[in-house]
């Protein structure tokens, strides 16, 4: 009786296995950049980041001083190197071809921000990126001081100083 138990098992796994081939090599599983998301496709990526989020963003608070300066700074940063993908002060009408033809489309941080989220996972998704996604991984081309002064301002975005305001303003994609 167990002997057959763990045939029908191995059975399932075999014929799992061999639809989910025949379902990725004829091509049924959209790869196309503005195809729809199968079913468990949006859940699994958002249950994987918020994991990995949880178990590996850095704690504590920021080492990068809450200065003018430095959210001038990191709106320079995000103006040079996130506006193509995540638009300017003026939120979804900002939204660059660029961004309209990503999947999925990258959220416009003006009107769907990461105020909320803790400094450390938005240093995390800053330096690794975010697969299956087009976020890349700013780690080789940003220092860490660079990557925290992005993670201060956009933070801080929406309740920014007189000055800082007008360099996001000033912030075209």
């Amino acid at each position: 009786m167990f002997k057959g138990f763990v045939l029908g098992v191995v059975a399932v796994i075999v014929v799992t296995a061999a639809c989910a081939y025949i379902v990725l090599v004829t091509g049924t599983v959209p790869a196309a950049a503005n195809g729809k998301p199968l079913p468990l496709e949006a859940w699994a990526a958002r249950t994987s980041l918020r994991a990995t989020l949880a178990k590996n963003a850095p704690a504590g608070p920021n080492p990068v001083p809450l200065t003018d300066a430095n959210l001038i700074a990191g709106i320079g940063l995000y103006g040079q190197h996130c506006a193509i993908c995540h638009g300017t002060a003026k939120g979804d009408e900002s939204a660059s071809p660029v961004a309209k033809g990503e999947y999925p489309t990258p959220p416009q941080l003006a009107s769907d921000g990461v105020e909320d989220d803790p400094e450390g996972w938005t240093v995390w998704k800053l330096e690794n990126g975010i697969r299956w996604s087009g976020m890349p991984a700013w780690k080789a081309t940003l220092s860490s001081e660079q990557i925290w002064t992005l993670a201060l301002f956009l933070k801080h975005m929406d309740k920014l100083p007189p000055a800082a305001e007008q360099a996001w303003q000033q912030v075209r994609n």
